[in-house]
C-alpha cells in the first residue's frame, strides 16, 4: 500500500525536522519526506493543521493477558493503544502465569502478531513467579524477544538477587525497568502520606517508599554498569537523584505518567478508587517537580502505566479496590493540554518523550520519520477541544479520574508499518 500524508507539521526528533511537509509511505516504510510530493498513492491523508510525529511508544502497559482477560487482553489493549496514537507498547509481566519464561513471552508475541493492530513487546519478570527468591529464565526470554526485565508491581527486595539480575541484564544487553517501592515501609498505605490521607482516614504512603529504592537501584546499576529505567517517578527527590545520576555519567533513564504530572493528592474528591494508583498522587510540590523534570529533560519518557480493572473492582472503597488507572487513550491529549499548551514542553519534546526517547531506551530503531524508517506514524490534531468520554474507550476498562475532563488535541490517525491501524471518521 502506498500512503501519502499531505500538509502536516512534521516533527521528527531524530533529524530535528519541524516543518510543514508531506510524507510518502511505500512498502511499509518512509520513502520520502518533503514539500509538495507529487506521487500517485492508494490513500491520501490530509493532515493540514495537524502534528505528524513518529508513532508513540509506551514503555509501561498492563495488558492482563494471560490470566486476567476480564480486565484487558492483548487485543483490546492494542486497540486502545492504536486509538491513543501508540504504535508499540511494552507489556509488564505481572500476569497469571507470571511472564518468567520464554513460553509465556511467545504466547503474547504470537497473539499480538496475529490479532493486534499495533506492535506488542513482552517484558520479562526478574524472578520466578515474581516471588523475589530465584532468578527467572532471563536469557531465554530475551531470545524470545523480551526487550527488558522488570518486577513491576513490586520491587525485588532481596538486594543480592537483584544485583545478580542486573548482571544478567548487562550480559544480555537489555535494561532493567525498576518499580521503586520499599514494601516494608509501604505499610499497607493506599494514598500519599499527607493532609488528604488524614482527612479521609486512609493509611498513607511516604515519599521515602519510592526514594529509598530509587537510590538503591541507582547505586546498584552504577556498580554493575547496566542500563536502568525508573518507572513512574512521582517524587521530588526521585527527580533530584535522577539528575545527579545523569550528571555523574550513569546510564539511567526515567518515565513519568500523566496522572503524576497533572494530579495531586488535593484532587482526590473522596473515597473514589479511580484516584487510587501506585505510586499514589503526591503533593503539589512533587507534581511541579515532575513537570520541571520533564521540561528540563531530566525525565526522558512519558508512559501511561495503563492498568485496567473491572468496574466492580473499582467500584469498591479505596481500602479494598486495586491500584491503577487506564491511560493509553488519554495520554497524548493530556500531555498536549497540560505540558505543551502550558509551555512546559515544546511539540518537539512531546515527540521525544512519547516516541524517540522510548525507542532509545529499548534500543529500537523506531521513533523516527527519517527516510528508510518503518512507517509508524501518528497524526495528531492539536486544535480539537473536547471532553474525555470513558464510554468511548476501545479498551475494556473505564477506570480513569480524567473522565469528562476538557482537553485539547486528538489522535486522528495511527499508522503501523504503513497500514492505518486507527482513524477518526474525518480522514
Amino acid at each position: 500500500m502506498t500512503l501519502l500524508i499531505k500538509g502536516g507539521r512534521v516533527i521528527d526528533p531524530a533529524s530535528r525536522l519541524d516543518a510543514v511537509s508531506d510524507i510518502l509511505v511505500e512498502n511499509g516504510k518512509i520513502a520520502k519526506v518533503g514539500k509538495s510530493i507529487q506521487k500517485k498513492a492508494d490513500k491520501i491523508v490530509r493532515a493540514k493543521g495537524c502534528l505528524v510525529m513518529p508513532g508513540f511508544i509506551d514503555l509501561h502497559v498492563h495488558l492482563r493477558d494471560p490470566g486476567f482477560e476480564e480486565k484487558e487482553t492483548v487485543v483490546t489493549g492494542a486497540r486502545a493503544a492504536a486509538r491513543g496514537g501508540f504504535t508499540t507498547i511494552l507489556a509488564m509481566p505481572n500476569t497469571r502465569p507470571v511472564v518468567d519464561n520464554a513460553d509465556v513471552v511467545n504466547y503474547v508475541h504470537q497473539k499480538a502478531k496475529s490479532l493486534a493492530p499495533v506492535n506488542v513487546l513482552q517484558i520479562g519478570a526478574i524472578t520466578k513467579g515474581q516471588k523475589g527468591r530465584e532468578l527467572a529464565d532471563i536469557h531465554h526470554m530475551v531470545q524470545a524477544g523480551s526487550p527488558a526485565i522488570s518486577e513491576d508491581g513490586k520491587s525485588v527486595m532481596n538486594t543480592n538477587i537483584y544485583y545478580q539480575a542486573m548482571q544478567v541484564a548487562k550480559q544480555e544487553g537489555i535494561p532493567v525497568f525498576a518499580h521503586c517501592e520499599d514494601t516494608f515501609l509501604a505499610r499497607g498505605g493506599i494514598v500519599n502520606a499527607g493532609k488528604r490521607a488524614s482527612e479521609l482516614g486512609f493509611p498513607g504512603i511516604l515519599n521515602e517508599v519510592e526514594d529509598i529504592i530509587a537510590a538503591r537501584d541507582i547505586v546498584l546499576a552504577g556498580s554493575v554498569g547496566v542500563r536502568l529505567h525508573l518507572c513512574h517517578c512521582s517524587t521530588k527527590k526521585s527527580v533530584w537523584m535522577l539528575e545527579q545520576a545523569k550528571a555523574n555519567g550513569l546510564s539511567v533513564t526515567a518515565e513519568a505518567t500523566p496522572h503524576h504530572f497533572i494530579l495531586s493528592e488535593d484532587d482526590i474528591p473522596g473515597d473514589d478508587a479511580n484516584y487510587k494508583m501506585n505510586p499514589p498522587l503526591r503533593s503539589k510540590q512533587d507534581v511541579e517537580a515532575i513537570r520541571e523534570g520533564l521540561k528540563q529533560d531530566i525525565i526522558d519518557v512519558i508512559a501511561t502505566d495503563h492498568a485496567p480493572h473491572t468496574a466492580v473492582e473499582k467500584g469498591l472503597s479505596m481500602k479494598k479496590a486495586p491500584f491503577g488507572i487506564v491511560g493509553l487513550e488519554t495520554a497524548a491529549a493530556l500531555t498536549y493540554t497540560e505540558l505543551v499548551q502550558k509551555e512546559y514542553l515544546t511539540p518537539m519534546q512531546m515527540a521525544e518523550k512519547l516516541s524517540y526517547n522510548p525507542a532509545k531506551v529499548i534500543g529500537s530503531e523506531k521513533g523516527t520519520l527519517q527516510e528508510g524508517a518503518v512507517a509508524d506514524v501518528v497524526i495528531f490534531d492539536p486544535n480539537r477541544t473536547y471532553a474525555i468520554d470513558a464510554k468511548e474507550f476501545a479498551g475494556k476498562a473505564r477506570n480513569t479520574p480524567f473522565d469528562h475532563r476538557i482537553v485539547s488535541g486528538q489522535v486522528i490517525a495511527t499508522i503501523v508499518s504503513g497500514e492505518i491501524a486507527y482513524s477518526a471518521a474525518s480522514i
